[in-house]
C-alpha cells in the first residue's frame, strides 16, 4: 500500500516537471498534473457467534500483526463525584494483571517477544491495541483476550495508577495551557457530562469494586469490535478470535450512544495566573461529522486557522502583527455534536488585541465570507491530506471500524473527497452565519490582567473563575 502512493506521487512529481517548461523560473501553484486518484480498499468485515464484530484487512509485506479493538466506553459513563473512573479502569486493565498472569508477567512476555498491548481512554470510546510478530500472534492473543475479559485489577496497581493520576492534576496548573484547554472543555461542555473532569478528591473515592463494575458493564461481546491488518489469512484470523475470544459471554444489555450535549449561553470568562503570557480561546458549538454541513465546516475551519500559515488567524495574528507565538482553530468533530476553537499563546501585554484580532476575523468571515482562492486553496491542502490519513493497511482498516462504531455510512471514506470538492463559497458564508454567531460563544482568557494593555472590561463582562483547581470540581 505504502509503495502504491510513493509510485503515485512520484509519477506525479515526473510528469508535473515535464509540463513545465521553465521550472527554474515557474510558480508552483501553475504546475499542471494528473489529479490523484486513490480509492481505500474494503476491508472485510465478519460478526462472530457471540456480537464481536471484525474487519480484517490482509498485509503481507512485513512480518506483523496489528489488532485494534474498540468498547463504547469513556469518561462520558464517569459516575457523578468519581470522574476519572474511565481512564482508572483502562490503565489497570493493562498493569493490573488477569486472573492467569500478573501485570509484571504480562510485561515480560510482550518484552521477550517485542510485542506491544495498550489501553486508552477516551470521552466516548476506549481503545486496546496489539502489534506483534506474526509468528507471536498466538502468544499475543492469548494476553490480548485476557486482559480484556479477566482483568484482576490488583490493588497495589490500582493505587499506583490513582497516585500518578493525582500527581498528573496537581501538576496541571503550573502548565498554562493545559489549565486553559482544560478549563475551556468544562466551559463549552457545561452542563453535560463531556464537560465533568477528574479531580483530586474524585480519584480518591475510587475503590477495587467500581473498577470490576465498571468493567462488567461496558467490555462484553455485542459492545465490541475488533480490526485485524497484517501478515495473517483472513480465515486463520477469525479462527483464532473464536479460539480465544468465542466463549465469552454477557447479559448485560446494549449501552445507547451519548447524547449530543446541552449547548448554553454565550460566557465570558477569567482564569488569573501570575505569568508573563496569556493564553486566548474562543470556541461554540459547530456540526457533527454525521451533519450536511460537515464537510463545509471543516474547509471553513481550515481557512480560520488550522490550514497552518496561510489561514487567517495563523498569518494575521502571528505572521503579520506578531502578537503570538502560536496561533490557529481547530475542529473537534463526533457523531451529533462537534466544537469549533480558535486559540492564541501570547505575551500577556498582547493579549487584549489578540482577542481583539481573532474576534475580527470571525465576524469578518460571518459577515464577507472568504475569497475564491481560500477556497481553492483549502480544498486542495484538505484533499491532499485526507489520502496520508490512510496511506496504510492498519489506518484504512481502522477508520472504517471505526465508521461502523460511529453511527457513519459505510461510504463516509469513500465519498470524503467529492463532498469536499462540492464545497462552495456560498455554503462556507451559510455555515459561517449559522455557526460562528457570537449567541453561544464561549470565550477563555488564561493571565494576569495587570499586565494586559487594555481591561477585559472593554469586551464586556467577564466572569472571573475560582473553582478551577484540580482539588475539587
Amino acid at each position: 500500500m505504502i509503495r502504491y502512493i510513493r509510485y503515485i506521487l512520484f509519477l506525479i512529481v515526473i510528469l508535473s516537471c515535464c509540463a513545465c517548461q521553465d521550472s527554474t523560473t515557474g510558480d508552483p501553484d501553475d504546475i499542471q498534473y494528473i489529479p490523484l486518484a486513490f480509492t481505500p480498499p474494503d476491508a472485510p468485515r465478519v460478526e462472530i457467534e457471540n456480537g464481536i464484530k471484525l474487519y480484517l484487512l490482509e498485509d503481507h509485506e512485513l512480518p506483523l500483526v496489528t489488532l485494534s479493538a474498540v468498547v463504547r466506553m469513556g469518561s462520558f459513563y464517569d459516575p457523578p463525584g468519581k470522574e476519572g473512573l474511565a481512564k482508572l479502569t483502562g490503565s489497570v486493565m493493562r498493569t493490573g494483571g488477569t486472573l492467569s498472569m500478573t501485570g509484571d508477567q504480562i510485561d515480560e512476555s510482550l518484552d521477550l517477544m517485542a510485542g506491544i498491548i495498550s489501553v486508552s481512554v477516551d470521552t466516548e470510546s476506549c481503545t486496546i491495541s496489539m502489534s506483534v510478530l506474526q509468528e507471536d500472534l498466538d502468544r499475543g492473543m492469548k494476553l490480548f483476550s485476557d486482559i480484556m475479559m479477566n482483568p484482576a485489577f490488583a490493588q497495589e496497581k490500582i493505587d499506583l495508577s490513582k497516585a500518578i493520576e493525582t500527581e498528573e492534576l496537581r501538576r496541571i496548573y503550573d502548565n498554562p495551557q493545559d489549565t486553559a484547554f482544560r478549563e475551556f472543555r468544562r466551559l463549552i461542555y457545561r452542563g453535560d457530562p463531556r464537560g465533568r473532569l477528574s479531580s483530586v478528591d474524585s480519584i480518591k473515592k475510587i475503590e477495587r469494586e467500581d473498577l470490576l463494575r465498571f468493567h462488567k458493564r461496558f467490555f462484553r461481546p455485542s459492545n465490541l469490535m475488533i480490526s485485524v491488518s497484517g501478515d495473517v489469512q483472513a480465515n486463520d484470523m477469525i479462527e483464532k478470535i473464536q479460539r480465544y475470544m468465542g466463549p465469552w459471554r454477557s447479559s448485560e444489555e446494549n449501552i445507547p450512544i451519548p447524547p449530543p450535549p446541552v449547548y448554553q449561553a454565550s460566557s465570558m470568562d477569567y482564569i488569573f495566573k501570575d505569568t508573563p503570557q496569556a493564553i486566548i480561546l474562543v470556541g461554540q458549538p459547530a456540526p457533527g461529522k454525521d451533519s450536511p454541513d460537515y464537510y463545509a465546516f471543516e474547509v471553513l475551519d481550515f481557512i480560520i486557522g488550522s490550514g497552518g500559515f496561510r489561514s487567517r488567524i495563523f498569518n494575521e495574528v502571528r505572521n503579520r502583527l506578531g502578537l503570538a507565538y502560536s496561533a490557529g482553530s481547530f475542529y473537534s468533530t463526533r457523531t451529533g455534536y462537534g466544537i469549533f476553537g480558535a486559540y492564541a499563546m501570547a505575551k500577556a501585554s498582547s493579549a487584549t488585541e489578540v482577542l481583539t484580532t481573532m474576534t475580527n476575523i470571525l465576524k469578518e468571515i460571518r459577515e464577507a465570507g472568504v475569497t475564491p482562492e481560500e477556497l481553492s486553496w483549502a480544498k486542495e491542502s484538505i484533499i491532499n491530506n485526507f489520502i496520508f490519513s490512510v496511506e496504510t493497511p492498519n489506518r484504512i482498516v481502522v477508520s472504517q471500524m471505526m465508521l461502523e462504531h460511529d453511527g457513519l455510512p459505510h461510504n463516509f471514506l469513500t465519498s470524503y473527497k467529492n463532498n469536499i470538492e462540492k464545497v462552495g463559497l456560498n455554503d462556507l458564508r451559510e455555515v459561517a452565519s449559522r455557526f460562528l454567531s457570537e449567541e453561544n460563544r464561549v470565550v477563555l482568557v488564561l493571565g494576569d490582567e495587570k499586565r494586559f494593555e487594555n481591561p477585559l472590561s472593554s469586551f464586556g463582562a467577564f466572569q472571573t473563575i475560582n473553582d478551577y483547581a484540580v482539588d475539587s470540581q
